[in-house]
């Protein structure tokens, strides 16, 4: 009975989630709370998921502090610098433009939000990309496997969401896979520059007087990226086309406004230094996760808003990236606690090990690795980190296979997961380029299956995802 009723718990709640019928945070709620009262979970509910709230309160702070943290850090200009520098090294030459693009998505996916990374690359790039005629496609491609890759950072989501699944720590998650992490960003800029190179010999030696004006817009050229002529205005990309509502499509939306009130100049090297030395303690797994972000916030938020006012209104302007995300790990803690309170995760384990063959349990994190990549695709994120990842885990453990070793595993399906129609990061990119979806995934999803399969080898590799 309690295999049946876990089956039908992960189900109802894919359903409602994949069907859009009830967001990640009621659904993550009801139907566990449901699901358990039939287990016979009774009033004593109560105690397991007060006892998953316990232990998914690390991972609620470390989100709440590393949006604050590099939402700051955007805010007061950290990385203009970065995106006016690479405008200058790009001028006129399409394949230092994309391996730009490449860069930026990758230092602005610090902050671990996906669309407010494509709004600042798309708003810093997509004009230059007009003028010079480098096709917009090219820009969602390298932007999208970038921003993909850099998905598993313990406060983008993903690994926030194993980790809580499986009721271990981010940090035990994410530092053995940094060497995975790299070798994809490698393998992205190798893309990038072969897509660069394919748009250098397509287009010849185009020369433009490229002009950057402040965060590197240009205001005086034209372009024909696409077939269809696009005028630069400084302020919005507007395209004219056969089509009456082209113009909605690649509506440019400045990111990186040269004249806000938030920016610090005179404190922009310390909040380089703030920041490099987060990043440095956090590598050497010096002090927790949440308590590292929780000092690095306070820090950041003294120092560049004294003003109480200030603070309080910089703390507003990350609001909603905050309460969505946090909701959403404590809503996890009623799924966990149901799954694990009731006995559901390990009746369904006991039921999965006699359905494989055991010649393939050892291998059970390799091909949980491969699994994630078309599954995170075709279902969100929540539903395969909550609903899926702890059967299989569970079932690895028969196995020797540690849950930390699993999660790991699991989050190397990124690249691909954030290409999916379902992320709504991932429309907003091409929205703002102007490119159709299709158009994307027929550049961009084999790339992604190459990242993912060499984060997991390199994983393999160096013993962080046991193999046999």
């Amino acid at each position: 009975m309690l295999v049946i009723l876990g089956f039908l718990m992960v189900a109802a709640f894919m359903f409602l989630i994949l069907t859009k019928r009830a967001t990640p945070v009621v659904a993550l709620i009801l139907v566990p709370v449901i699901f358990g009262l039939f287990a016979g979970a009774g009033l004593g509910i109560g105690d397991m998921i007060t006892d998953g709230i316990k232990s998914l309160a690390p991972t609620a702070a470390l989100l709440f502090f590393a949006i604050i943290f590099f939402g700051i850090m955007i805010d007061v200009g950290l990385f203009d610098p970065l995106v006016r520098g690479i405008l200058r090294l790009v001028r006129n030459d399409p394949m230092k433009l994309v391996v730009g693009t490449a860069v930026l998505a990758m230092v602005v996916s610090l902050d671990g939000d996906g669309s407010t990374t494509f709004i600042i690359v798309t708003s810093a790039l997509l004009p230059l990309y007009l003028k010079l005629g480098v096709s917009p496609v090219i820009l969602t491609v390298v932007a999208g496997l970038a921003n993909g890759t850099m998905n598993i950072i313990p406060w983008g989501g993903p690994t926030v969401r194993a980790a809580s699944a499986l009721g271990i720590s981010p940090s035990d998650v994410f530092i053995p896979m940094v060497p995975s992490m790299i070798a994809g960003l490698i393998i992205v800029l190798l893309f990038s520059i072969h897509l660069g190179l394919m748009e250098r010999r397509r287009l010849g030696s185009l020369i433009y007087d490229t002009k950057l004006v402040g965060a590197g817009v240009g205001t005086d050229g034209t372009g024909t990226g696409n077939g269809k002529t696009r005028r630069s205005t400084g302020s919005a990309d507007i395209t004219t086309g056969d089509d009456e509502n082209d113009g909605k499509a690649g509506q440019f939306i400045d990111g990186l406004d040269p004249n806000r009130d938030t920016l610090r100049p005179k404190l922009l090297w310390f909040n380089a230094i703030l920041t490099v030395t987060l990043l440095v303690i956090l590598v050497m797994d010096i002090l927790p996760i949440p308590v590292l972000f929780m000092i690095a916030a306070s820090i950041a938020l003294t120092f560049n808003f004294p003003k109480v006012k200030e603070q309080g209104e910089a703390i507003a302007r990350h609001s909603a990236s905050i309460v969505s995300v946090v909701a959403m790990v404590l809503a996890a803690a009623v799924l966990t606690g149901v799954f694990s309170g009731t006995g559901m995760v390990e009746a369904m384990a006991e039921w999965l090990l006699g359905v494989i063959p055991d010649a393939m349990g050892p291998f059970l994190a390799v091909i949980t690795g491969i699994l994630s990549i078309p599954l995170t695709f075709f279902m969100t994120n929540d539903a395969f980190y909550f609903g899926i990842l702890p059967v299989l885990t569970e079932t690895a453990a028969q196995y020797g296979i540690e849950p930390v070793e699993m999660a790991r595993a699991s989050i190397t399906g990124q690249p691909v997961h954030l290409q999916s129609p379902l992320v709504p990061a991932i429309l907003l990119l091409v929205t703002l380029a102007g490119v159709s979806l299709a158009d994307h995934h027929r550049k961009v999803l084999w790339r992604a299956t190459v990242v993912s399969l060499t984060m997991l080898a390199v994983g393999v590799l160096l013993g962080q995802i046991p193999f046999g």
